[in-house]
């Protein structure tokens, strides 16, 4: 943790994983954490006509995760959770673990949109909704970049046919989880300024 880490406010460098007291929760603790939590809302899965690709909670997860922990622990955290996934923990969408074809370039994107979206947050990249628009869109076009590609590769598609299949379905979706980043993390930076200000 940060030197100043207690002196953090609102207006300050630095994620809201750099106010929890090392006594509290260790760096370790909070990476496993946030691949737990990316784990629990990947159960949130359901299938759209036209793509062979889920609707999951779990770009949520990874967007908040990067956000909160920052670019180290967030990226970390989306390591831990793609690997152990991987290597039989059945915490992908559905309950399923391994190799998982279709959706595994999204799965792949996570430890660098976590680290992009933790790279712009300590840079005040959460402290207000348009700010955390921008920062979770940037996340999200890492998201799309890999994951359709993979998803081009796998499936022989054309561009215009894996951006049909791997993105459009999925924009409404995102646009509900981004409103709702815009609206947690700003909120919970004016909530820490006003405790340490009380």
């Amino acid at each position: 943790m940060p030197a100043d880490a207690g002196l953090l406010t609102p207006d300050r460098r630095g994620v809201l994983g750099d106010l929890v007291p090392e006594a509290v929760a260790s760096d370790a603790v909070m990476v496993v954490a946030f691949a737990g939590l990316v784990g629990v809302l990947a159960q949130v899965s359901f299938h759209l006509p036209g793509t062979p690709v889920p609707v999951t909670g779990q770009t949520f997860g990874v967007l908040l995760g990067g956000a909160v922990l920052g670019w180290r622990r967030g990226s970390l955290a989306m390591v831990l959770y793609v690997a152990a996934g991987l290597l039989g923990v059945p915490w992908f969408a559905g309950g399923t673990a391994g190799m998982v074809g279709a959706p595994l370039g999204y799965l792949l994107s996570y430890p660098i949109a976590g680290a992009l979206v933790g790279a712009l947050a300590a840079r005040g990249g959460d402290r207000t909704p348009l700010r955390t628009v921008v920062t979770m869109l940037a996340g999200t076009a890492v998201v799309y970049l890999v994951g359709v590609s993979w998803l081009a590769i796998w499936l022989h598609l054309s561009p215009a046919a894996a951006l049909a299949e791997g993105m459009v379905p999925f924009l409404p979706g995102d646009a509900l989880k981004l409103a709702l980043a815009a609206a947690v993390l700003p909120g919970a930076w004016r909530l820490v300024g006003r405790l340490r200000r009380s």
